[in-house]
């Protein structure tokens, strides 16, 4: 089924959901089996995620093996993508820590008693935060792998990787192996996702009776601070990075950007607007065919600015609404997951979802939390798309000059 189709699949869940709870009560059998669809769904994707994410990501790395061989051109490349990235978490875990209206409402389950305001008090020192954060780092990976270990999962992905694309020589058919274990993961996440209309269904009826006028105005002021934190990230953050390192006025920027990010906007798509960023970088940007051949791709791949910020947002949006409690080590491991999830982004659909999960599944936010998000994810889609290509063409810039 089309990804069209899935906003108003959970809207009918919600009314229907609702409806059915207002007018005849609780009907035992639906909920019954609205509950099975929703567990099974579940399963399947905790099933999924983690070898998915594994092989992304060390996928993602041992495409940086190129870098070695384009020299200054792959440092900056891969300087600039981390840079922004942390800028963007970082923009979206500040923003939504001052700027919280949807606390002025009741969250969807009750607060613990040891939950204290939007972010919880952190217990131990820096010293203990950085000890939790290595201990759930550096563990034995098949332990991580079993206990849903994220964090585990995703540096054991990091270091195995990192590890190949500096030891494994030019030929080596190790890459091509991986590459082809990642399309086979894909293909089972694309079996899983075949059913997510029928899971999102599933969880957002079992939703409804808890969504109410108050929930559905914390999810309009959620959806504004995304959107205003992305609109800062877009028209202040990479315009001004690259005026001062890629030596283009902002004005000379949006009208050169203008038709790829319309692209991307209506597309929702980095990949189908990949054709149209690289005709822009050579003829608008000046940027050299070889080097927007390499820049552009990888960006589409590991450069992720949007999706970055609203996943920092969404996951303190729904540990409020989950009553999960966040201390600092919470916020901390959010950044880190975030981070190294968008090297490793799936190319698949609703990819965006399942870097979610992972961060979700780091703090402990259920992934029904899932069905929440995804009432308002279509339109904030549209502008995560549209900053991600910015990103990738401003690198385009930065890598031309730089290089």
């Amino acid at each position: 089924m089309s990804s069209r189709w899935f906003a108003p699949l959970l809207i009918a869940a919600a009314v229907l959901g609702w409806l059915m709870a207002t007018l005849f009560g609780e009907v035992a059998w639906l909920q019954t089996i609205t509950a099975i669809l929703q567990d099974s769904f579940l399963a399947a994707l905790r099933m999924i995620i983690v070898p998915l994410i594994f092989f992304s990501l060390m996928t993602g790395v041992l495409q940086l093996r190129g870098t070695r061989s384009m020299g200054r051109l792959g440092g900056i490349t891969v300087l600039y993508y981390s840079a922004t990235s942390a800028i963007a978490i970082g923009i979206g875990l500040i923003v939504v820590f001052y700027i919280h209206p949807w606390t002025a409402y009741p969250p969807l389950t009750d607060l613990p008693e040891v939950t204290s305001g939007l972010i919880a008090q952190d217990q131990g020192g820096a010293l203990a935060l950085i000890g939790k954060m290595l201990q759930s780092m550096l563990v034995n990976p098949f332990t991580a792998l079993a206990e849903l270990n994220i964090l585990g999962v995703l540096t054991t992905a990091l270091i195995f990787g990192l590890a190949a694309a500096f030891t494994l020589p030019e030929d080596s058919h190790w890459p091509k192996m991986l590459d082809e274990i990642t399309q086979v993961v894909y293909t089972c996440a694309r079996w899983v996702l075949t059913a997510l209309p029928i899971g999102m269904f599933a969880i957002t009826f079992q939703l409804s009776g808890r969504i109410d006028l108050a929930t559905l105005a914390s999810l309009g002021q959620f959806a504004l601070v995304v959107f205003g934190a992305t609109a800062l990230h877009g028209l202040v953050v990479l315009p001004t990075i690259a005026w001062i390192f890629g030596n283009i006025s902002p004005l000379k920027l949006a009208s050169a950007l203008a038709q790829p990010m319309l692209t991307a906007f209506i597309t929702s798509s980095s990949a189908a607007t990949l054709p149209l960023s690289m005709t822009t970088a050579e003829e608008k940007l000046g940027v050299e065919r070889s080097k927007a051949a390499f820049v552009l791709p990888l960006g589409a791949t590991i450069n992720m600015d949007g999706t970055a910020l609203f996943e920092g947002i969404a996951v303190i949006f729904l540990a409020y609404m989950f009553s999960v409690p966040i201390d600092a080590g919470s916020v901390v491991m959010v950044f880190l997951i975030t981070m190294m999830a968008s090297a490793g982004a799936p190319g698949i659909p609703s990819g965006s979802m399942a870097g979610l999960q992972v961060v979700l599944l780091s703090v402990g936010i259920p992934l029904e939390a899932i069905g929440l998000l995804l009432l308002i994810e279509r339109p904030l889609d549209t502008f995560r798309t549209a900053v991600n290509v910015e990103g990738d063409l401003i690198g385009s810039i930065i890598a031309q000059r730089w290089s």
